[in-house]
């Protein structure tokens, strides 16, 4: 089977990740700092940046796991079906 991906399907991908991010943590009341500090990170610049795809910044797996202990939700709630 040979797939091919484009940038743009892949950029997609992290902005929907990011807007899924973005919504959960607003679901339990938390801001872009304590989300950061809670996974360990002493400034919002990953979270705010990710959660956008700015400057081609996205969550990788260990970001989605800590967020999902974090906001005590499921890892599936934050990857897009495909």
């Amino acid at each position: 089977m040979n797939s091919k991906f484009t940038k743009n399907e892949i950029d997609e991908f992290h902005i929907e990740i990011g807007k899924r991010v973005k919504e959960e943590r607003n679901k339990k009341g938390m801001t872009q700092l304590e989300l950061s500090l809670s996974m360990g990170y002493k400034s919002v610049s990953l979270v705010s940046a990710a959660e956008v795809a700015s400057d081609g910044k996205h969550f990788n797996l260990e970001h989605l796991y800590k967020i999902s202990k974090v906001l005590d939700i499921s890892i599936h709630n934050l990857i897009p079906d495909i």
